[in-house]
């Protein structure tokens, strides 16, 4: 473990557990990013503007942190189609399990929600059986 930073990574747990927090008892609305950003166009107006605000800070706060301190490199190995077929069976995964990790993982867990443990329990384990396979069957990367 080369870059262990448990600090860092409670403050960030910390801010992402407040963040949710904040959401659902000033909004009543679970932080799931794929049922944000999939309803940012269907949304009745009064609901399109919040969310407009979390895309936006979504995108916008990587480069309010640029003004603190640098990005740190990220080296992506895989090349753009892989990339391009990753997005699409993510986002076909999150509408096939009703939402995405942070909806059931961050606040659906947090709620007790049943469902939310079984897609949480799917999504990673799926995650460590592709990682397996990648490696140790198929042999790439």
């Amino acid at each position: 473990m080369i870059s262990f930073t448990p600090w860092q990574s409670l403050m960030g747990g910390l801010l992402i557990g407040f963040s949710t927090l904040l959401m659902i008892r000033w909004l009543g609305k679970v932080t799931g990013i794929s049922g944000i950003v999939g309803q940012v166009w269907s949304a009745a107006a009064g609901d399109r503007a919040w969310r407009l605000a979390f895309v936006a800070g979504l995108v916008l706060s990587p480069l309010v942190y640029v003004l603190a301190r640098p990005l740190p490199m990220v080296e992506i190995q895989a090349s753009t189609p892989w990339l391009i077929v990753a997005g699409l069976l993510v986002g076909f995964g999150s509408r096939l399990g009703s939402g995405c990790t942070s909806g059931h993982g961050v606040c659906g867990l947090s709620r007790l929600s049943p469902r939310s443990l079984v897609a949480t329990l799917t999504f990673m384990l799926v995650a460590i059986l592709v990682v397996w396979l990648w490696r140790h069957v198929w042999m790439i990367g």
